[in-house]
């Protein structure tokens, strides 16, 4: 059973939030009794904001457009919590690609860092003194794997968004952290698992089985897993966290 939390009358967002951790994080604010905004460039955000209940709205926007950024989140008021989670995972193999791995690399880049800074720049002044800031970083913001030199190195700067915000906003009060998750069972995450297993010359079962048995705790997570841990993050029990990245991969890197 888990830790029960409180944020009723706390308006959350959470980007990138129709399906996989997204989904899960925003579920669980939900049960929490806060008010929640979720957003997804998918055309089914609507439907998602319907599945999680009459206490949440949807916007579909491409986080990688300032422009289109500050036309979508426009109408949104007060902001507590504000949970940058949407990111694109993508093979940007160095060797290879051509035309296409420099346009897959620069769309990661324009999604996970430009998108991340573009919706924390258009609603910073509708965040309070006291609010909190999240986002969804990655393991792999601690170490690399071959061939997602995007990805990666787009998970490393994440971090250094959140260390800069966590100064530039401390004395407001706001809050600035990162949840580095490891291998969660998500859509993008399996397919990583498969292109990895693929340029290993090994089957998915037996590459995902050798990750297991890496981690301290065996066996990969689901979303749900992992999302009261932004409930802690963005409760006043972590009222002294700030610029800090907290790993959850059951032990696969200790740092």
């Amino acid at each position: 059973m888990g830790i029960t939390f409180e944020f009723s009358e706390k308006a959350v967002v959470v980007t990138g939030a129709s399906s996989g951790i997204g989904k899960a994080v925003a579920t669980a604010f939900v049960r929490a009794g806060a008010k929640v905004t979720i957003l997804s460039d998918t055309s089914d955000i609507g439907d998602v904001a319907q599945q999680l209940g009459p206490n949440v709205g949807a916007i579909q926007c491409d986080i990688s457009d300032r422009n289109q950024v500050i036309e979508a989140l426009k109408h949104l008021e007060q902001i507590d919590i504000l949970i940058n989670n949407a990111g694109i995972e993508l093979p940007t193999p160095l060797q290879g690609e051509g035309t296409k791995g420099q346009s897959d690399f620069n769309r990661v880049l324009a999604t996970n860092v430009s998108g991340t800074q573009n919706v924390t720049q258009a609603l910073i002044n509708r965040i309070p003194d006291g609010g909190r800031i999240l986002v969804t970083a990655s393991i792999w913001s601690r170490t690399a794997v071959p061939g997602f030199s995007a990805y990666v190195a787009s998970k490393h700067a994440l971090l250094g968004l959140v260390r800069t915000w966590a100064q530039e906003l401390g004395a407001r009060q706001i809050r600035v952290n990162a949840v580095c998750p490891g291998w969660v069972k998500t859509g993008p995450a399996m397919k990583s698992l498969g292109e990895l297993a693929s340029t290993s010359g090994k089957e998915v079962d037996e590459l995902a089985q050798e990750l297991s048995d890496a981690q301290a705790l065996p066996g990969l997570m689901e979303p749900e897993d992992i999302a009261q841990t932004y409930l802690f993050l963005a409760s006043d029990g972590a009222a002294n966290i700030t610029g800090q990245a907290i790993n959850i991969d059951r032990g696969e890197v200790m740092s």
